[in-house]
């Protein structure tokens, strides 16, 4: 212990809390009752900007600093563009091919642009605000009819962006196909907590597999449910229009491209989108009209 906390000295690296423990580093750092963002806080007051930490066998730098950050993210972005390989993309990122988990190069930089010109675009934003409009308007009556009651505003939060997702996916909102993916979303958040100890401490992969059954059960219920939405979509063929769903003008693309676009890559791009839709804050307007 005493000897990796010199030489990190001698190394130049930035300051890093006493002591490094054998084997699990500093994560013993995060066994507390603190939230970890609390946690992360209190070491980057306690050292500066630039904290070094070693979780497990992953090392691990702490920016705290917001010149820092755009720096990492101008200057230096290509040095910090990278993913590193975690257990999560393996299973729930199709091998670390999507987006969200590929490693920084040409298939990156190729989904990048799909997402861009596909998912986030301005132009595709405006296209589908009649969805979005819609489903605020169904929320707002479902509350008004509901005023004298309690609701949970968590679960209706959570239910619209659903349906606004499913409507941009796959063009529809029905019951039955909301409730499945709303199990597979609150699954892969109830696995995140299987998976991390597993990625910093690999040697708790042999320890069991529960973890792992679980991943692959998901998988498989995932896939098997993103595969029926594309097979549904290949066989109705596309709507006319620029109103088209993500499936479709993946499906497009598939005619033109089919050695890139395969079902994997469609399945990987609705993922990203999926997640992008429960993960950013529900934007809420009003109509000018009583």
């Amino acid at each position: 212990v005493f000897t990796k906390h010199f030489l990190s000295k001698l190394q130049n690296l930035p300051p890093s809390p006493f002591p490094t423990l054998p084997i699990i580093g500093h994560l013993y750092l995060l066994k507390t009752k603190k939230p970890l963002h609390q946690t992360l806080s209190n070491l980057s007051n306690k050292y500066g900007p630039i904290v070094f930490l070693n979780f497990g066998s992953r090392l691990v730098l702490l920016i705290s600093s917001p010149s820092l950050a755009k720096e990492c993210f101008t200057r230096r972005d290509v040095v910090f563009a990278n993913r590193p390989r975690m257990l999560a993309g393996k299973h729930l990122g199709y091998n670390n091919t999507s987006l969200i988990w590929a490693p920084y190069g040409e298939h990156w930089r190729n989904l990048r642009k799909i997402a861009s010109l596909e998912i986030l675009s301005s132009h595709r934003v405006q296209t589908l605000s009649h969805i979005r409009s819609h489903e605020v308007h169904s929320l707002i009556r479902r509350l008004l009819s509901q005023k004298d009651q309690p609701v949970d505003m968590k679960a209706l939060f959570f239910e619209l962006t659903l349906n606004v997702m499913m409507r941009m996916i796959a063009g529809k909102r029905e019951v039955e196909e909301g409730r499945k993916i709303r199990e597979i979303v609150t699954e892969t958040f109830l696995l995140g907590g299987v998976t991390i100890m597993e990625d910093y401490l690999p040697f708790l992969r042999w320890v069991g597999n529960r973890g792992k059954e679980k991943r692959l059960i998901l998988k498989e219920k995932r896939n098997s449910f993103m595969q029926s939405l594309i097979e549904e979509h290949r066989r109705m063929g596309s709507s006319e229009g620029e109103e088209k769903t993500l499936i479709e003008v993946l499906l497009a693309k598939q005619e033109s491209e089919p050695e890139y676009y395969k079902d994997e890559i469609i399945r990987g791009i609705m993922l990203v989108r999926s997640n992008f839709c429960t993960k950013v804050s529900v934007c809420f307007f009003f109509p000018k009209e009583k």
